[in-house]
């Protein structure tokens, strides 16, 4: 299966600048939208909430509001189905390491763990790890703890 031309064309140019992404200069809010949300609208989720749908029926919430150890955290994104949750997703700015580093793994998996979802991802559109967030996050998790999947 070959991925849709939009797609590609991301990682086309992604490829083409990413000394620059990578340098540490490049943010988490710029990989969002010139990235991580033009490859989810070509999956076809309704990222900007295009179709209008009340906040209980959106297909994505951005900034959702959970509770993490008696305090309010917000994933980056929460993508939905029929207004149930499905999973979260977590960007990073591409200067992380996602492979190696434990933070962000564990900041995932913990909001996850917390709402009670299986599974969520952590990307920063260069890297994307899916994590099995049945099990309990630990600080001292390796990045690799839960990890299902992992992909360049």
């Amino acid at each position: 299966m070959t991925a849709p031309r939009e797609i590609i064309d991301l990682i086309d140019r992604f490829a083409r600048n990413s000394d620059s992404y990578r340098s540490g200069n490049y943010n988490e809010t710029q990989v969002r939208r010139e990235f991580i949300d033009p490859f989810f609208k070509c999956l076809g989720w309704d990222i900007d909430n295009a179709s209008g749908f009340a906040e209980a029926y959106k297909d994505v919430i951005h900034e959702d509001a959970i509770k993490v150890g008696g305090v309010t955290k917000a994933p980056d994104y929460c993508f939905c189905v029929g207004g149930t949750r499905k999973f979260f997703l977590e960007a990073k700015r591409p200067s992380i390491n996602l492979k190696l580093d434990p933070e962000p793994a564990f900041q995932l998996r913990r909001y996850a763990w917390s709402a009670k979802l299986p599974l969520s991802v952590l990307t920063d559109f260069e890297e994307f790890a899916v994590y099995d967030c049945r099990i309990k996050p630990a600080q001292t998790d390796k990045a690799t703890a839960a990890r299902v999947r992992y992909l360049t």
